[in-house]
């Protein structure tokens, strides 16, 4: 250890000054709590994100393939999008509106039409069900959301009355006595309260398609991270006549809604940690003037200015990485308890504790704006002391 490190912690520890070590003290906490709380926040922020995506993506597909009046002749299409690169798999399905008529009530649903035996390769639908499954979604069968099943009371074996809108001008199939063989259950309320899933002959018969007709092909890919390029690969095949949308499309003013939030928190408790740094600023300050006696020795036997700054700087900058240290491991340790020991309630979020996800990019984004505050916070104190004449501070000695 070299004379500027050593004289560094001596300073930092001041084992004859109390007031200077509880200054430190004060300073490494305001730190180690800044630090700590960005950690915490920025990993439930990421925790909550990840869980709402990985709902999206589970009860829709990852691309999906449109045109305007249906897609006629869906499975010879389906044959051509499973043969790109990077699809694990695809199904047809119609997706439209309706009316639920129950209890003198008439609400609006989305109603969607799926094959059950190509649906589980594209969306994770079959594992939300509660109850039932789609072995009994026959033509006559229909799977509800929990919610929606809770406010009308409904259970498996019930009988529910859908009214498709337009087509009774025809006079007939305007509408459909559906029982209940499933109910499912993915946490978003929108989705629990509003949507309803039939057998996609039974689709065809509400909203009076041909039979070999869809809305769309729903497509699962590998990494749904990364679908632009297979979206570009299927316009390729497929022409421009159709439309092609990713889930990302779909909810693109979501998720930049919950980075902007995640960021704005970020640079908002980052101000703590700004606040903390005065701490360091006060606590070198108070060092240089109880040490001008120190400095002006140093200078009077050849230390030069340069490295009477490094010495206070370095002061500043153990203060900075001890405190961000100890608040990496507290912001861990929080978040480690967090995740195992906190409940939320399940029947809002649907799940059982606080989904706290700690990514790397974010504990460096947090590592480095401590120590570049933590540095910035000594360039005056450290300057002022190397600014010192030896002649004025040794003057009353």
């Amino acid at each position: 250890m070299n004379y500027e490190n050593w004289i560094s912690y001596r300073y930092m520890i001041a084992s004859k000054g109390r007031f200077l070590t509880f200054l430190n003290v004060i300073s490494v906490g305001g730190v180690a709590i800044g630090v700590a709380a960005l950690i915490v926040v920025t990993g439930v922020m990421t925790g909550f994100g990840n869980n709402l995506r990985e709902k999206i993506i589970g009860t829709t597909p990852h691309i999906m393939v449109e045109a305007d009046g249906g897609v006629h002749d869906f499975a010879a299409l389906q044959e051509r999008i499973n043969g790109l690169a990077g699809v694990k798999g695809s199904s047809a399905y119609i997706q439209g509106n309706v009316f639920l008529e129950s209890a003198s009530q008439v609400v609006g649903l989305v109603v969607r039409g799926i094959l059950p035996e190509t649906e589980q390769k594209t969306t994770n639908i079959d594992k939300y069900l509660v109850k039932g499954d789609f072995k009994g979604l026959d033509a006559d069968g229909v799977i509800v959301g929990s919610e929606l099943a809770r406010y009308f009371g409904y259970s498996l074996g019930d009988t529910i009355n859908l009214i498709a809108p337009g087509s009774g001008i025809a006079g007939t199939g305007w509408r459909h006595e559906l029982k209940i063989t499933g109910i499912f259950t993915t946490g978003m309320v929108d989705y629990d309260t509003n949507l309803i899933i039939v057998h996609l002959k039974k689709a065809q018969q509400i909203f009076h398609l041909p039979e070999n007709t869809a809305t769309g092909i729903g497509v699962r890919v590998d990494n749904p991270n990364k679908v632009d390029s297979i979206q570009g690969a299927i316009h390729g095949l497929i022409g421009y006549g159709f439309v092609v949308k990713t889930w990302i499309d779909m909810n693109r003013n979501l998720f930049d809604a919950l980075i902007l939030e995640k960021w704005g928190l970020f640079l908002i408790l980052t101000l703590m940690v700004v606040v903390a740094s005065f701490n360091i600023i006060s606590t070198l300050i108070v060092t240089v003037t109880s040490k001008v006696h120190d400095i002006g020795i140093l200078q009077s036997i050849g230390v030069p200015k340069s490295a009477i700054r490094r010495i206070f700087t370095k002061q500043g900058v153990f203060i900075g990485s001890l405190g961000t240290l100890l608040g990496v491991l507290g912001g861990v340790g929080l978040s480690y308890v967090l995740r195992t020991y906190v409940q939320v309630p399940k029947e809002i979020y649907s799940i059982d504790h606080v989904p706290v996800e700690l990514q790397l990019s974010d504990m460096l984004a947090i590592i480095t704006a401590a120590m570049v505050i933590s540095f910035l916070a000594t360039i005056y104190p450290a300057a002022k002391a190397a600014n010192l004449q030896p002649v004025e501070a040794l003057r009353y000695e």
